[in-house]
């Protein structure tokens, strides 16, 4: 098991070789600082979930959003400001516990789910500036209790609550996807099933001596159908790849940053595009964000809806089962796994 990484940045004196990031040229050319600057705040499309159901206005800038970044800031998600607070809170307060402690909760060798940070899968790996805390919590008979913190005293509650807002938000947003593309509002909920595994991962990214030698997370896309992304309140370091450039994305107030996953791009038939995106660190301030992953199930076989393909657009994907293992093998060895499902 590697030394965590919140370890190693308490006394940093030289970065570790395994640690230093390759350049990102197989992605876009790299012209990008560590100052979290974006032209103009609007850019990423911001959507109002409250309008998803009742404007036809608001639904077409979801699709705009989703066809060109693949990401949106959704506001209006019914989740309380100061609950938001209490979810943040829990996770910056077990990161602050002692290393004894946090490792009560500490991953298994061969796993990701509990504490700790990368699998390690080949020699030549890169490994991310980060440290996680990586939960199962749908169905709630699939948890893996004893890898969920007893201190902070009020985590499991927590987490539990935010995970039942979390579903409503899910099910709004991928109803409103269906519709957006003239389909029965339940087809992309159909395909994904309601026993599929959802996972939620607190990141905590310690500050770094040389920012610009690390990453917190690689490039990449997510597996997942749509993922659910609370940021930090105050540190940025997300920035998604648009027509080849890195853009960040700046800190929306109480808004939850969503985007699509590989999963719904093949469903979609690449009509919904799933970004790449990766994280950068800072010199001098921690930074911790919680993700929702929500898959379909494992061993399910998903592919393109069939109201989707027609002369003018033929089936650009195989129907293929898009699990974890297949997603990660590909991932830490720098590729898309989704290059390897189309046509």
């Amino acid at each position: 098991m590697n030394q965590q990484v919140q370890e190693i940045a308490a006394d940093c004196q030289r970065l570790p070789e395994r640690y230093i990031r390759k350049h990102d040229k197989e992605y876009a050319n790299d012209h990008v600082t560590n100052s979290f600057t974006i032209s103009s705040p609007a850019e990423i499309p911001v959507i109002d979930v409250s309008l998803l159901t009742s404007s036809d206005v608001e639904l077409h800038k979801l699709k705009s959003a989703v066809t060109t970044w693949g990401c949106f800031q959704a506001i209006n998600h019914g989740i309380e400001s100061s609950f938001l607070e209490k979810v943040r809170e829990i996770g910056e307060l077990f990161f602050r516990l002692s290393a004894d402690e946090k490792k009560e909760c500490l991953r298994e060798e061969d796993d990701v789910e509990g504490y700790g940070n990368d699998m390690v899968l080949s020699d030549d790996q890169v490994l991310d500036w980060t440290d996680r805390l990586y939960l199962t919590v749908l169905p709630k008979d699939q948890r893996k209790i004893q890898f969920w913190p007893q201190n902070p005293p009020h985590f499991r509650e927590v987490l539990d609550e935010y995970v039942s807002e979390i579903e409503l938000v899910y099910e709004v947003v991928l109803k409103a996807l269906a519709r957006s593309l003239n389909l029965d509002e339940g087809c992309f909920l159909n395909q994904l099933g309601t026993a599929a595994k959802k996972s939620a991962r607190y990141n905590y990214y310690p500050p770094c001596p040389w920012p610009e030698k690390v990453l917190g997370v690689k490039p990449h896309a997510d597996s997942s159908a749509i993922t659910l992304l609370l940021q930090d309140q105050d540190v940025a370091g997300l920035q998604l790849l648009i027509a080849d450039q890195w853009v960040p994305v700046p800190i929306v107030p109480d808004a939850l940053t969503i985007n699509v996953g590989d999963q719904i791009e093949i469903m979609s038939n690449g009509i919904f595009k799933s970004p790449v995106h990766r994280v950068l660190v800072n010199s001098k301030k921690e930074r911790m964000t919680l993700a929702v992953f929500c898959p379909v199930l494992s061993d399910k076989v998903i592919g393109p809806v069939d109201g989707l393909i027609t002369d003018e657009t033929p089936r650009l994907y195989k129907d293929v089962i898009y699990s974890l293992d297949f997603f990660f093998k590909i991932y830490q060895q720098g590729g898309r796994p989704i290059d390897a499902c189309k046509i």
